[in-house]
């Protein structure tokens, strides 16, 4: 069964035409990562798939039902967003923003639950801040913070991921932990992620699909083995794109 569904999706940004007609299913368990230059409106499309921006034409269809026909709390109970930057404003602590991911579960008038406060110390633990659960946010590192996000979504349990640069301000060690953690539980709920990145080897070691954006409108989207190569990279970025092969894998580099 599907999950998320793009039927003849056409999105613009000022003079950027991010797609057009583009359609395309996204299955239970699928990881799809965005890649494509600066400014061709990779943000701009994952903003549309969330019902955050209205395309200009097509539909966006989410668990049999269109995006734009779902209030916010059921649309927040079905598809949670990371964007690339999210400040931290009020001294809240690390437990009580990651709480707020259990909001669109939440009877207005009704407080946090045990269970609730458990599932947050859980994604606390799967971002290894759970010994920092009585920090002020605004004490934090960047890095930190991002990872603070994380367990917010993962403590709001949405069907589908929507990872705007997930990687930003992690060094190598929480990229590779944080993202192969995140994606493997939400593999394990027949869930579904979407990452915008500009790491094209992150990008390949946790997705099994891609979309193309080549920043006229064209895109190009399917398995990985099929659409990751010299050539199709190279047309993406608009530069040589070459392809190394190592015991630990494909990796690739700009010629």
């Amino acid at each position: 069964m599907t999950v998320l569904a793009l039927e003849d999706l056409s999105v613009e940004i000022s003079n950027t035409c991010v797609c057009h007609d583009l359609s395309l299913g996204i299955n239970p368990g699928e990881v799809w990562s965005i890649l494509g230059r600066n400014g061709v409106g990779k943000s701009t499309l994952l903003k549309t798939l969330a019902g955050l921006r209205t395309p200009v034409s097509g539909r966006i269809i989410l668990d049999d039902q269109e995006v734009t026909s779902l209030n916010r709390r059921s649309r927040a109970q079905r598809l949670g967003i990371l964007f690339q930057e999210n400040e931290t404003l009020f001294p809240a602590s690390v437990l009580e923003t990651v709480l707020t991911g259990r909001h669109p579960w939440l009877n207005p008038l009704q407080g946090e639950s045990a269970e609730d406060i458990q599932k947050a110390r859980e994604a606390l633990e799967l971002v290894d801040l759970d010994q920092m659960s009585d920090r002020s946010m605004t004490s934090l590192s960047g890095g930190e913070r991002r990872r603070a996000d994380l367990a917010a979504l993962v403590t709001q349990e949405p069907l589908v991921l929507l990872l705007d640069e997930p990687s930003n301000h992690l060094d190598m060690h929480y990229q590779v932990v944080m993202l192969g953690n995140l994606i493997a539980d939400w593999r394990n709920r027949n869930g579904v992620v979407i990452l915008v990145m500009h790491d094209i080897n992150l990008a390949l070691r946790f997705s099994d699909h891609l979309l193309l954006l080549f920043g006229d409108g064209c895109a190009e989207s399917g398995p990985v083995e099929t659409l990751a190569t010299e050539a199709i990279l190279s047309r993406v970025y608009n530069h040589t794109m070459r392809m190394a092969h190592t015991s630990d894998g494909t990796w690739f580099y700009p010629g």
